[in-house]
């Protein structure tokens, strides 16, 4: 009989439905506790997933369980992983994994230290179309990658920013546009072109007030292995359209919009073109939170959290482990340091 995995959510948030959502689905997985530091959100959570319910981390940490998702503010995502870690859980965090590099690292620390899985929640990894696309990435289709690009045009209102009250922040939120919603498109874009050499970036506030980070930025990259790029990332452009990867080489291009392929053209035919015309011919994105932060699916963190379970069951690594999750938080961190220096800045920080 398979083993059913227990799991808790830290923080009764709006992510965490979607995480209360995606455990519901996997048939060995079971939601047993959640804890919230505001009483009223943690028994309206708990009592609504019919679970046990805290306000206190640590009585919440020695409930029993196997693994442990977090989904507070990005600014204490360390405090919860930490203390989950210490008591013998496994961890997955939200993105970004943290809001500074040494916060990163002390979570991925605890993790090894306590001998438990850590993943970084980054579903856009799980969709087909990105599936494929790294597929032919990785079979040398391309030739020399020449260009990635990354593009996150998104709206949010002033609402958004004011009632949220941690959002906007760099204490809690960690950055704006970039750290909060385009994150997500530079996970992808490392994953699929490589490391990151360089950055050289500007960033502005452009269409909100009282917030203290970016709702526009605008970074030009170079990677490792000598391609260039792009990261456009807002929270400015209504009314908020689909975010877009572009890959290129000297033997190939990819445009994928949301969940799906745009465009898909090799100077030699592979082996996958009849399953991407067939993709090509039925769209399937929505506004996929363009403008609604609602507007996503659970289906991709369902996916990462069975990938998840197997590393477990397998003694494997998640595919989105600490340090993957830690690689987008770099880049973003470096495009800040750029944007407010004036300079280039090389990678590693």
């Amino acid at each position: 009989m398979a083993k059913t995995y227990r799991f808790g959510i830290v923080g009764c948030g709006m992510i965490s439905e979607f995480h209360a959502a995606a455990i519901k689905d996997i048939p060995n997985a079971k939601l047993v506790a959640v804890t919230d530091v505001r009483e009223a959100a943690a028994k309206r959570f708990g009592e609504a997933n019919q679970c046990a319910w805290f306000t206190d981390l640590n009585k919440f940490c020695a409930h029993d369980m196997d693994i442990v998702t977090i989904c507070t503010p990005s600014g204490l995502h360390m405090d919860a992983a930490v203390a989950a870690a210490k008591a013998g859980k496994h961890v997955i965090v939200e993105k970004p994994l943290e809001i500074t590099l040494e916060r990163c690292d002390a979570i991925i620390a605890a993790a090894a230290g306590a001998g438990v899985k850590l993943a970084t929640i980054f579903p856009s990894r799980w969709s087909e179309c990105n599936q494929l696309l790294k597929q032919a990435i990785g079979s040398g289709w391309f030739g020399r990658l020449t260009l990635g690009d990354a593009y996150v045009k998104w709206w949010r209102t002033q609402e958004y920013y004011d009632v949220g009250g941690w959002r906007g922040t760099w204490k809690m939120d960690g950055g704006g546009a970039l750290m909060n919603q385009s994150i997500h498109n530079v996970d992808l874009l490392q994953w699929f072109m490589g490391d990151v050499a360089s950055v050289s970036a500007v960033t502005g506030l452009l269409a909100h007030q009282r917030i203290e980070v970016e709702d526009t930025a605008v970074a030009a990259v170079q990677f490792k292995n000598g391609a260039l790029g792009t990261i456009e990332g807002a929270t400015s452009a209504f009314p908020g359209l689909l975010k877009k990867t572009e890959i290129h080489g000297d033997r190939g291009t990819v445009i994928v919009e949301q969940d799906d392929i745009l465009f898909w053209k090799f100077a030699a035919p592979t082996p996958v073109d009849e399953r991407v015309a067939a993709l090509m011919s039925q769209r399937k994105s929505g506004t996929g939170g363009a403008a609604d932060p609602k507007a996503i699916s659970h289906i991709g963190h369902r996916k990462q959290f069975e990938d998840f379970i197997r590393a477990i069951e397998t003694g494997g690594t998640p595919l989105v482990d600490g340090g993957e999750g830690r690689k987008s938080v770099e880049i973003i961190l470096a495009i800040y340091q750029s944007a407010k220096t004036g300079r280039r800045v090389n990678l590693p920080l």
